[in-house]
């Protein structure tokens, strides 16, 4: 088995060996060595068992992993792809024996055992010691156990419990108000212009995905070459191949949330009896559902023992039989396509990787599972696509929007929805989220602030090199300012000092850049507004939800579901009765007196750690959640940005070597923060081979 590992002057590997499988190989072992600790706790995650090393603050999630049987969904996956597909489930097997040789523990398969544990750690991360862990074997499974799990709460599923909990305090009216990408979801900017818009005549595709920063990332540049293919793209670590922005040399292709629906929660009826567990059906029926109970170990304290129960509809992952933990009589059980399909997509990958054209893109998605995804792909011969992709189940509307009832018929999923499509549009596609092509597909999207802008922005040159579409990417303005600010047009009889603030607001620019004033002051009046209306009576029973778990908490807190919506909530007619110029006026005259500051001063990058480093300083950003440039704060709780562009990328098919990426750690850290790209270096000859 023939390998080569190459690096550029960032570090970031180019491989390079004969076969595919033997490059799965060495894609996992070079993966284990620069990314040892982050792998090992994305494992324990996807298993969950990360309290036991990260002690009781990783509880939660471990035990909605447990509950949720992620990692038995992933065996029957890997099972089900095993049967169907032996060549991609060969290529996998080869990528975790690949991880397993670069964290020295043992495994076997096709290319014999690993070497046997070594003394030390070949490639030690410090964070080992820090936590008295030493690395575990992968099985075959484990790269989908860690694509589930990193990907399992994507589609934003408890989002269904805020709005049961909304429509029950205020009406079914209030879901469109409150209809708009929250705290927790991920997105993602896409563009791809065809050759008509470029100077070079080949297309161009930019983009970037929006997601918690984590720190080491969630992307790992990387290039796969082997005598079959040539790629270069972004990774996921502990998932071969490239699934989401890559570029082949003839093909390429990027990838932003659907914000499709695609998983449901059923409130359950279930009643223990002598023999175990039951749920009761939609035929009216009581069955037996599967029971076990496991051991959670919580690093320094004792084991919390978990039950695991499943209906016919799902994983229960809230409550049980007594209910949830306030007494609250319900159980909630999560529907979602690989537990009930066995299929998670993993034969996209591989087909990606020896994609020669957007045909070949297109056949490859047709099994992708989840997450769904708008897909947009150019190739060097002129073609191009825009669809979605992913598994869709058709059902009732009740099952989008809230909880449904097990117990009734009518909430079965009868099949999948086709995938929708879409055209370029004046030689241009543009997706950020918003009601595109997977319209009928959701609930809650974003505005179309962001896609409106990056249009906008594109229709102001006719054509476009890959040096100056990178540009867009750090463009600030903030179009969902409009309604406060145009409130405070009407305000009359103010202070001096709320007279001078409102008139330097009402002549900002209205970009949201770290060196501004007047976008520290507007963040200032927005957060003031949104506390104001989140401690208003008519949302008072909303300020406390059910004791659902930890996990699912975050899309029920109201603050920040009251800061993201804060432009309908202004806009809208009527407002539960609020009197919203006095709640506005009250916010202005608070902010009137205090000092200046910029937006930077409180707006800083706030990337996730499974370990705190202390001696982290968090650098000042520009952007905000509608911006382009969309490093979000939590309007209400925080001006830190804990999400944001997790990579940015320019595909060139005119030229694959003036392609540009970055991402936010390392060496990288500060071309990303100016909205500098690396580049994207295909000769072999100017990088530097490794000698191991």
């Amino acid at each position: 088995m023939t390998t080569e590992t190459y690096r550029d002057t960032f570090g970031i590997p180019h491989l390079r060996a004969t076969t595919a499988t033997a490059l799965a190989h060495a894609q996992g072992l070079i993966t284990a060595r620069d990314r040892a600790w982050q792998l090992e706790v994305e494992r324990h995650r996807a298993q969950g068992t990360s309290a036991s090393f990260l002690g009781a603050g990783a509880l939660p999630w471990d035990t909605f992993a447990r509950r949720a049987r992620l990692e038995d969904t992933a065996r029957r996956c890997f099972a089900r792809l095993e049967e169907a597909d032996p060549e991609t489930a060969g290529w996998v097997r080869a990528y975790v024996e690949g991880v397993n040789e670069g964290l020295g523990v043992r495994g076997t398969g096709a290319h014999g055992p690993a070497s046997p544990p070594p003394a030390q750690p070949p490639y030690p991360a410090p964070e080992f010691e820090r936590v008295g862990l030493a690395p575990g074997p992968w099985s075959p499974w484990t790269p989908l156990a860690v694509w589930l799990s990193v990907h399992i709460l994507f589609a934003g599923f408890p989002a269904k419990l805020w709005r049961e909990e909304a429509i029950r305090h205020l009406g079914p009216d209030v879901v469109p108000l409150f209809a708009t990408d929250g705290p927790a979801t991920s997105g993602s900017n896409g563009w791809v212009l065809d050759g008509s818009r470029t100077v070079s005549g080949g297309a161009l595709i930019a983009g970037d995905p929006h997601r918690f920063i984590e720190d080491p990332g969630i992307y790992q540049q990387l290039r796969l070459a082997c005598d079959e293919f040539d790629v270069v793209g972004l990774a996921v670590p502990g998932v071969p191949g490239i699934a989401h922005f890559g570029h082949t040399g003839t093909v390429a292709w990027g990838i932003t949330n659907a914000m499709a629906d695609y998983q449901d929660l059923y409130k359950e009826r279930l009643r223990r009896t002598g023999a175990g567990v039951e749920a009761l059906g939609p035929d009216g029926v009581w069955r037996r559902v599967h029971r076990h109970t496991e051991l959670v170990e919580v690093a320094g304290e004792s084991p919390v023992e978990v039950e695991v129960l499943e209906t016919a509809r799902g994983p229960v992952i809230a409550g049980g039989p007594e209910g949830l933990d306030d007494a609250t009589p319900l159980a909630l059980s999560l529907r979602y396509p690989p537990r009930v399909t066995g299929e998670l997509g993993f034969e996209t990958l591989l087909k990606l990787l020896r994609a020669r054209d957007v045909g070949d893109v297109d056949a490859a998605l047709d099994t992708w599972c989840e997450p769904v995804n708008v897909v947009q792909a150019a190739d060097t011969a002129g073609g191009t696509l825009h669809r979605v992709a992913g598994r869709v189940p058709i059902r009732a509307e009740a099952n989008r929007v809230r909880l449904v009832p097990a117990w009734e018929p009518g909430h079965e999923w009868t099949g999948w929805h086709e995938t929708p499509r879409a055209e370029l549009t004046d030689g241009i596609a543009v997706m950020a989220n918003q009601r595109g092509p997977a319209r009928e597909l959701g609930v809650e999207f974003a505005p179309a602030h962001r896609a409106d802008r990056i249009r906008t922005l594109l229709q102001q040159r006719e054509k476009w090199t890959p040096e100056e579409i990178g540009t867009i990417h750090m463009d600030t303005q903030l179009a969902s300012a409009a309604p406060l600010l145009d409130r405070l047009a009407a305000l009359k009889n103010l202070t001096p000092a709320a007279e001078t603030l409102r008139n330097r607001l009402l002549r900002w620019n209205r970009h949201m850049d770290a060196a501004s004033t007047d976008a520290a002051s507007y963040a200032a009046l927005r957060t003031e507004v949104v506390r104001a209306l989140a401690a208003h009576p008519a949302f008072a029973a909303l300020t406390t939800p059910p004791a659902y778990p930890d996990v699912l908490l975050p899309w029920l807190a109201l603050v920040p579901r009251i800061g993201f919506a804060l432009e309908h909530l202004l806009r809208a007619e009527e407002l539960y009765g609020i009197d919203r110029d006095s709640v506005v006026r009250d916010a202005l005259e608070t902010v009137a007196t205090r000092p200046a500051a910029t937006w930077g001063d409180t707006h800083r990058l706030t990337p996730w750690r499974a370990l705190p480093d202390d001696t982290y300083e968090p650098p000042p950003l520009s952007g905000d959640h509608d911006c382009v440039l969309c490093t979000s704060a939590i309007p209400g709780v925080t001006d830190r940005a804990a999400r944001g562009p997790v990579a940015r990328y320019v595909w060139d098919l005119a030229d694959r070597s003036r392609s540009r990426w970055i991402v936010p750690h390392g060496a990288q850290l500060p071309l990303w923060l100016k909205g500098d790209l690396a580049p994207v270096v295909t000769d072999w000859t100017r990088l530097h081979k490794e000698q191991r």
